[in-house]
């Protein structure tokens, strides 16, 4: 008969390796760094019978589902045949179960069994033979042909067995893997991301001679210094003799070859640090004339490291690209290549919307090369190191990492980090971290983990990591957050989380200061990026930092059909999403639409980009932030000022054009600038006299691995003249002798243009940051959503109609409001307002109009700040020009429905469509805060989703006298004080006339 038991019951293994702290691991080979690309390899991606049982104790039945590999079970479709329904669940601390470390649940655990069959070379019999899981959340056991042969935990690293003892050459061998998604290492895994289970990441087997590396460790420092460690074994025995390793490394000048250093050798038997069984060895040499890499300039050497029998034959060989590269701090600097640098960096999650854990290279490829594309040049593999496919793709395009290890403990910090139970796994991820990546130039700086609290098995981590690495600093948040400058053996770097510039600027520090997460992309958000900025290039001892977080955690869930509910998975098909808008039929999910609970809703939609890669507003602000040059005019105004910002390189890979006024361009020549040098430019001889802006548009000059051609790099701006005319003047309007101002009984305007009529507001959908920052509830209990307003008077004053009214907030005190109509020539208005806001009115959303237009109006003209969305904290990003776009494009896709596509420092727009309702042009008195929308604010304010959404035929116009910023209060600061809207009395004016 048939043993149908789960293999997670193998008798060979005694206890339950899903609940063993103290287990981190059986039978698994350890972590290395060898590069074996050329290797016998069976790969083992793709269908493999499949079975979802609720728990691991579960009998398998006889018939089998089938399933990808590698993925996620929780976003895939399958035959769920004991009926688990296992979807994605987020939280962001709270575990997903209540059960207290170290025990998983016994009642609910799912557990995903893998098998299928492998053909295994003849050939292989005799050689080492390898079973690699590239990772598995969060247990994995290890069968072949019903032998256990191991047990990996740690759900970001892969595991690898040795099988050679379990495989039959030349035959086909079954292959089981039981993935058991909760298990003692998940109280390690609290990270603020959807929870999956499955394999995901890539499986295969390869082979090697069973005299093979273990592993090689290469340090390369500029001045050409090159230190090659090498680790041999012979599989189970002893090793043979008469082994040797070499090395070749391809320069610009040629293969140089590298004999191993006989001298180690020597010192070795001298100092009786001699093995039977383990082999060491050294290469070192010094490589004249290297190129160092950093991230502006990622140079790298191709090296192979060669292991060789007795008889001169290879046994062994592993394929390295090499950066020469020197990272240190010194007092309160951070140094790459003796240079201080400032790290402009981002979190990043191994994410797909379609495939969850599951990415390959091309995504993180696209991931990268975007990051670049907007001034990244850091990345934080938060919380877990990543895809292998990462660093390497970093060591090529040029970003510094630093790489974290797997570990975050948020729901039980305290208790765990001094648990003697966990003290092994937190060394050993870490340990595994460092052995598998140190050889990538691109790390930079270890992390211990995140949001953990601090701990002895912290210390005992970093004690490991400092003898095994001291190429590198270490960093972990939780050892320095109850005070940035205490004596601790685990942080080289004062690494905080969300500090306020007043804090991070209130030094000095013994130490650089980084912030490893700040200015939180939740939604609408990272107002005063710039401000930030700011005081990190002019306080002494701020170095960057890594904006929260690069990519929003939505799923493509289904909303029709038979699979409503569920992930749309890794078939959906390419037309369920564009430009982060899903199709009827699809939306963006998060936490609590899959019926997961607990769940913290919309808080994994933090990123910089939309869940389909879709850049937010932000990023263009990010990009003008991190511009490789400045430019500034003269105090004459005469000339311009241009600055090269970089660290490493001039400015030889940039091209430029002026850009002048609303329309014209003019040549631009670079200057040859080292690295913080500057030279005055002349400005383009094209300029007149009524120019109010000068445009420095910088794109890449040649096709660069991470960008083509002609890519916009920056367009920094100065402004040549203010336009000081009045508003009449610039609006070309006059006022009429006299005319009609209509009103309705309650003293609001009619207007054939207008569908709606002028009033005031000082409500906006709340944004993510009002929401999660409590002020929103505020706005609420003051009854701004729904001001009860209340006409005073209706006079007249000349030509013009004076409009008096009052507005009732919920216990805040009274807003007055004066509207002044004044016909213009030509059937416009020129409208002046004033509001008086009460003193208990401390902080508000807005203070401005509202109105809507006649439908058929789908195209607005602005000139103000532009292309993208833009708002006062947020518009370093957005540059003053003429803008033309359609309005259902102008819309922000934020998951969650929030104000969105605002545009500031607008001076004047028109609405025009092609149908025969007349379009309108506005005039402003100053720059402004304009937004046009298809939704109004409580449709906003009330929505979930996009799906839930049905978009108005009519326009609806927002011109703010002021408006608060975006902040980040969600998780972090709140709107700075400067860009809040408090009491007091606000004027604008404005024309409204027919095109």
């Amino acid at each position: 008969m048939q043993d149908r038991r789960p293999e997670a019951a193998d008798p060979v293994l005694p206890l339950d390796p899903w609940d063993a702290p103290e287990l981190t691991g059986w039978r698994r080979l350890p972590m290395h760094a060898v590069v074996r690309p050329d290797a016998p390899r069976v790969p083992l991606d793709g269908r493999w019978r499949f079975q979802l049982l609720p728990t691991p104790r579960t009998p398998l039945a006889e018939r089998w589902a089938e399933t990808d590999v590698p993925g996620c079970w929780t976003v895939q479709d399958f035959d769920d045949l004991h009926g688990v329904g296992d979807l994605p669940q987020y939280t962001n601390v709270t575990m997903p179960f209540p059960d207290l470390p170290p025990s998983p649940p016994e009642g609910r655990n799912p557990t995903g069994v893998y098998e299928r069959e492998a053909e295994i070379p003849a050939d292989w019999a005799g050689r080492r033979i390898v079973l690699h899981v590239g990772a598995a959340e969060s247990v994995l056991i290890a069968h072949v042909n019903g032998t256990a042969v191991g047990v990996g935990k740690d759900s970001h690293l892969a595991s690898e067995f040795d099988v050679s003892h379990a495989v039959r050459p030349g035959e086909r061998n079954t292959v089981r893997l039981t993935v058991v998604k909760w298990s003692d290492a998940t109280f390690l895994e609290d990270q603020d991301q959807w929870w999956h289970g499955g394999i995901t990441r890539s499986v295969h087997l390869y082979a090697t001679d069973p005299l093979h590396l273990a592993d090689v460790g290469i340090t390369a420092v500029p001045g050409g210094t090159l230190d090659i460690a090498v680790r041999v074994r012979g599989g189970t025995g002893v090793l043979p003799a008469g082994w040797s390793v070499s090395g070749l490394l391809c320069t610009p000048d040629g293969v140089l070859r590298l004999p191993a250093d006989e001298a180690f050798a020597e010192a070795n038997i001298a100092s009786e640090r001699v093995s039977d069984f383990l082999g060491e060895a050294r290469i070192r040499a010094t490589v004249p004339g290297v190129r160092p890499w950093s991230a502006e300039t990622p140079h790298l050497y191709d090296l192979t490291v060669r292991l060789h029998r007795a008889d001169g034959g290879v046994a062994d060989e592993s394929r390295h690209r090499v950066g020469f590269r020197r990272v240190e701090v010194s007092g309160a600097d951070l140094l790459i290549n003796g240079v201080r640098v400032y790290l402009r960096g981002v979190n990043r999650h191994d994410f797909h919307p379609l495939t969850g854990r599951v990415v390959d290279a091309e995504d993180i490829r696209a991931d990268l090369c975007l990051l670049k594309r907007h001034g990244f040049n850091a990345v934080r593999t938060a919380h877990y190191p990543p895809d292998p496919a990462l660093l390497a793709l970093a060591d090529e395009l040029g970003l510094y990492v630093v790489d974290e290890a797997d570990i975050e403990t948020h729901d039980h910090a305290h208790e765990i980090a001094d648990d003697p139970r966990y003290l092994g796994a937190f060394t050993d991820r870490v340990a595994r971290m460092v052995l598998r990546d140190r050889n990538h130039p691109s790390v930079i700086v270890w992390s211990l983990g995140n949001e953990s609290d601090y701990g002895a098995n912290h210390d005992a981590a970093a004690g490991w990591l400092r003898r095994t690495d001291p190429t590198r600093p270490v960093q972990y948040e939780g050892a320095i957050k109850d005070a940035w400058d205490s004596a601790q053996t685990a942080s080289d770097i004062i690494c905080p989380m969300y500090a306020s510039i007043e804090e991070i600027t209130a030094g000095p520090h013994a130490k650089p200061l980084i912030l490893c997460e700040y200015s939180h992309a939740m939604g609408n958000s990272n107002g005063s990026l710039a401000d930030y900025w700011r005081a990190i290039e002019s306080t002494p001892g701020l170095q960057g930092g890594f904006i929260w977080e690069f990519r929003d955690h939505g799923i493509l869930q289904r909303l029709t059909g038979e699979r409503a509910g569920r992930p749309a998975g890794p078939d959906a098909p390419a037309s369920a999403f564009d430009a982060g808008v899903t199709a009827p039929g699809y939306r963006w999910a998060y936490g609590g639409d899959f019926g997961d609970t607990p769940h913290d809703g919309a808080f994994c939609a933090d990123g910089l980009v939309l869940p389909d890669r879709t850049p937010k507003p932000a990023m263009a602000e990010h990009r003008e932030i991190a511009a490789p040059l400045r430019l500034e005019l003269t105090p004459d105004r005469r000339e311009a000022r241009i600055t090269n910002r970089q660290h490493f390189t001039g400015l030889g890979w940039l091209g430029a054009r002026w850009h002048i006024g609303e329309s014209r361009t003019a040549p631009a020549r670079l200057p040859d600038l080292a690295p913080g040098e500057s030279a005055v430019v002349p400005l383009p001889t094209t300029l007149l006299p009524g120019d109010s802006h000068l445009t420095l548009r910088v794109t890449t000059a040649d096709d660069l691995p991470w960008a083509p051609r002609g890519t916009l790099v920056c367009a920094p701006q100065v402004v040549l003249a203010d336009d000081h005319r009045d508003l009449l003047t610039r609006a070309g309007a006059v006022l009429a002798a006299g005319g009609p101002v209509e009103l309705d009984d309650a003293g609001l305007l009619r207007h054939p243009l207008l569908t709606a009529p002028p009033v005031l507001t000082l409500w906006r959908a709340p944004t993510d940051n009002d929401v999660w920052g409590g002020i929103a509830a505020r706005w609420r209990d003051w009854g701004l959503h729904a001001l009860e307003r209340r006409l005073v008077a209706v006079g007249r004053e000349g030509a013009s109609v004076v409009v008096r009214s009052a507005y009732a907030t919920g216990g805040a005190g009274t807003v007055t409001h004066e509207q002044v109509f004044t016909p213009l020539s030509g059937g416009g208005l020129l409208v002046d307002e004033t509001a008086v806001l009460p003193a208990g009115l401390t902080d508000v959303p807005r203070v401005g109009t509202v109105f809507e237009t006649a439908a058929g109006l789908d195209t607005l003209e602005w000139f103000g700040r532009g292309p993208g969305e833009s708002y006062p904290d947020r518009c370093a990003g957005a540059i003053v020009g003429l803008y033309r776009a359609d309005v259902d494009l102008l819309f922000t896709p934020y998951l969650r429905p929030q104000e969105s596509g605002g545009r500031h420092d607008v001076r004047r727009f028109t609405l025009s469509g092609a149908a025969a309702a007349p379009g309108i042009a506005v005039h402003l008195d100053a720059p402004r805060q304009v937004s046009v929308t298809r939704h109004r604010a409580g449709e906003l304010t009330a929505a979930a989703h996009h799906d839930e959404l049905v978009p108005r035929a009519e326009c609806v116009v927002h011109l703010d006298a002021a408006h608060r910023g975006v902040g980040t209060a969600s998780c972090g600061p709140d709107t700075l004080p400067a860009y809040r809207v408090g009491p007091g009395t606000h004027r604008w004016s404005w024309t409204l006339q027919p095109l």
